[in-house]
């Protein structure tokens, strides 16, 4: 393994070209990374390939077969273990040596699967779920906590500070995804109490923005508070984060959460929040969204999605 994967020196290949990835691959191409982009959908790849990548390849094996790096942004650990572990994966056809990021948020347990899979080929692996949304993908000021070995960590440093501004190594494997748990658990509960004091406001007859302004300026201000507020003053919930994907980051949060006998009464009650929020159609809007969960629940039709 280098002692650094810098650019110019690095031949990266970008798996899974999402909300999230297709920005994070961007900012590495733009660091002046030799970038190979792969995607299930291939005319995606090729339309990013055009835009400023190195190439696009139809498929897994062709992409990785040459590189030093390859990160993986896929949106679960069954997507995880099937571009990964399956027959003719990931893992089928890296070398020895070879640097594998996981970015996705998944379970601890199947970031170890992945770690052990891969130590038995030669493989060094670092599990690294990101935080930040779509604007902080743009922005590359994600915050990336990372679970692995510390020489990766360190190798790979110049990869994460081309992605974001928080860089932190959190433990061994499975340890990065457990902190994104953590911090999915904070943000979810984070948003739930933004949108029940929103609600409570506008029907209190309080002049909404003023009142976020206020807010935020106090201890009761926030991350998610200054991300979040123009989004739901304007009924925007177009998707930087999807309910969808939070309802899986909960399900993590609780069986992770069970597994050690940590009791979060919160996290469990808004789980089943952002579960009822999808049963009722809005699984694919941004989480701000849980807004109009509130709302029906206050007996309001919900704002509608600009």
């Amino acid at each position: 393994m280098p002692s650094s994967y810098a650019p110019g020196h690095t031949r990266l290949t970008f798996i899974g070209l999402g909300i999230m990835g297709a920005p994070m691959a961007r900012n590495l191409v733009r660091a002046g990374y030799d970038v190979t982009v792969c995607n299930r959908d291939h005319a995606k790849a090729e339309a990013f390939a055009e835009d400023g990548a190195s190439s696009s390849a139809p498929g897994i094996a062709a992409a990785v077969r040459d590189a030093d790096v390859v990160i993986t942004m896929v949106p679960a650990s069954p997507e995880v273990e099937e571009v990964v572990l399956h027959p003719d994966g990931v893992l089928d056809h890296l070398k020895p040596g070879v640097l594998l990021i996981d970015m996705s948020t998944i379970t601890p347990q199947t970031s170890v699967r992945v770690a052990e899979a891969a130590r038995a080929k030669g493989i060094q692996v670092l599990d690294a779920p990101v935080s930040g949304g779509e604007a902080g993908a743009v922005e590359g000021v994600l915050s990336i906590m990372v679970g692995g070995d510390q020489e990766a960590f360190d190798a790979a440093r110049p990869v994460f500070e081309a992605l974001g501004t928080t860089v932190v190594r959190c433990g061994p494997h499975g340890a990065g995804q457990t902190v994104k748990a953590a911090n999915q658990l904070i943000v979810a509960v984070n948003i739930e109490a933004l949108a029940e004091a929103v609600v409570f406001l506008g029907k209190s007859g309080v002049e909404l923005s003023a009142a976020l302004d206020v807010l935020g300026g106090g201890l009761a201000g926030s991350a998610v508070l200054a991300r979040k507020k123009d989004s739901i003053l304007a009924g925007d919930f177009r998707p930087g984060f999807k309910v969808d994907l939070h309802h899986k980051d909960l399900g993590i949060v609780t069986d992770a959460a069970r597994a050690v006998g940590a009791a979060v009464p919160a996290g469990a009650l808004v789980a089943q929040l952002v579960a009822a929020l999808r049963a009722q159609g809005d699984g694919g809007l941004d989480h701000a969204a849980l807004v109009r969960g509130v709302q029906r629940l206050s007996g309001e039709p919900p704002q509608s999605n600009a």
